[in-house]
């Protein structure tokens, strides 16, 4: 179940701090509507990651389109 708090119990900073754990971000609300997320910074990182990877593979993905595929054989070649 996620964990939401609105953005006013932020005066209480360290038992907000203390709900954020690796997978459980705490997500903060204001005038009821989802605004802003705190993250473990492992999670933050991974995301990161995530992002970097999804974009060099798009990159791959439309250099094989523009330039043309190569089969594994020729790949292996050139290892």
């Amino acid at each position: 179940m996620p964990n939401i708090k609105p953005v006013s119990d932020l005066r209480n900073y360290t038992e907000v701090l203390h709900d954020v754990a690796s997978g459980s971000p705490v997500f903060l609300t204001k005038n009821g509507r989802g605004r802003y997320v705190i993250l473990d910074m492992q999670d933050y990182e991974k995301s990161l990651a995530m992002q970097r990877l999804a974009n060099e593979l798009s990159k791959g993905k439309k250099a094989g389109e523009e330039q043309g595929w190569i089969s594994s054989d020729e790949m292996r070649s050139h290892s």
